[in-house]
């Protein structure tokens, strides 16, 4: 059995481990947006030691998006392996309607929330137009996400980037953790891919 979308390997949430595998079924698609590059220090016996965080949104305006965060030594090398997180942190965002079903779905399903640190963030449902209603870095993830009307809250200490860009990722990933009424009629389960694939002999 051969896996032929990404939306397979969600449905078993079967690991995704390497970032190639993202590159194979989205590939051209993805965009990537380096967030921020903030200096971390950490106190030694030599004196202070630096490095550098990067934070990376990444995203196929189409329903996936992801976060990835690394810090490095040097700039190059945190940007490049936050990618990779950020691929292999890639989730499915479930898209919805304000009112009446026309047209494609345009905003989050439901009222969301998600939370890092001291940052709440909750995502409300908008009219089709509306556009999106948020601060800059949620911005950038729901664009990502591909949702294009959207009203948005937050409160804590926002100031701080990392966890307003995590506290937004957790609410975007949430929107497939409701069980709306449209997701009662009965699911039809088939074999996961690790029980149809035939045993490899032990060499």
């Amino acid at each position: 059995m051969k896996i032929k979308s990404l939306e397979e390997i969600y449905l078993f949430s079967l690991p995704i481990k390497e970032s190639e595998i993202i590159d194979f079924f989205l590939g051209a698609s993805l965009k990537d947006e380096v967030l921020k590059i903030m200096p971390v220090q950490k106190q030694t016996r030599a004196g202070q030691r630096t490095r550098f965080k990067a934070f990376v949104a990444i995203g196929d305006y189409n329903g996936h998006v992801g976060l990835g965060v690394k810090c490095s030594k040097e700039v190059a090398t945190a940007i490049r392996g936050a990618i990779i997180l950020a691929k292999l942190s890639i989730v499915p965002v479930r898209r919805g309607y304000w009112g009446n079903k026309i047209g494609k779905p345009h905003t989050v399903p439901c009222k969301v929330t998600g939370r890092c640190g001291s940052v709440l963030v909750r995502l409300i449902p908008a009219p089709r137009g509306t556009g999106i209603v948020s601060a800059p870095v949620p911005k950038k993830l729901l664009m990502m996400a591909g949702i294009d009307d959207c009203y948005t809250s937050a409160r804590g200490c926002t100031a701080t980037l990392g966890n307003f860009a995590k506290a937004t990722f957790d609410a975007i990933s949430k929107t497939y953790s409701y069980l709306t009424p449209d997701l009662w009629k009965e699911t039809v389960f088939t074999k996961s891919p690790y029980q149809v694939l035939p045993a490899q002999p032990a060499r």
